[in-house]
């Protein structure tokens, strides 16, 4: 019951460490009994336990660095260039000021990339336009 209170408020990390304290204190076969009660795996009980007998400070990280998925245009290289080639028809503004915008919603862009081999969403072509 503790866990099911708890475990909404914690993060990835916390929520690991409190399953291994809990292991910790039922003993033996602990891991066991907190990985089917909390419905997690016994390697994330397991990685709790190790993060606690760990001898280093605690850091405000709860993944180690270089995590995360690769930014789209590192997997895809030409995506930018693709995709500047097809609203520069549609660009308005100074050409020479940092303000630029374009007529395009971002739907249509994303359509005419991904029938180009440049599989990508709207929501990518408009991080990609805002500068994000």
């Amino acid at each position: 019951m503790k866990l099911e209170v708890v475990v909404p408020w914690l993060n990835e990390r916390q929520r690991r460490l409190l399953y291994a304290a809990e292991a910790r204190q039922l003993g033996h076969g602990g891991s066991t009994a907190v990985a089917t009660a909390a419905g997690v795996s016994r390697g994330c009980v397991g990685c709790g336990v190790i993060e606690l007998e760990d001898d280093e400070a605690p850091t405000a990280r709860v993944r180690r660095p270089g995590g995360g998925r690769r930014a789209v245009t590192e997997k895809d290289p030409q995506l930018l260039s693709a995709l500047l080639a097809l609203v520069v028809s549609g660009t308005r503004g100074d050409p020479t000021g940092p303000l630029l915008w374009t007529t395009k919603s971002p739907r249509q862009p994303a359509r005419e990339l991904t029938s180009q081999g440049h599989p990508v969403g709207p929501h990518t072509i408009a991080n990609l336009l805002s500068g994000r």
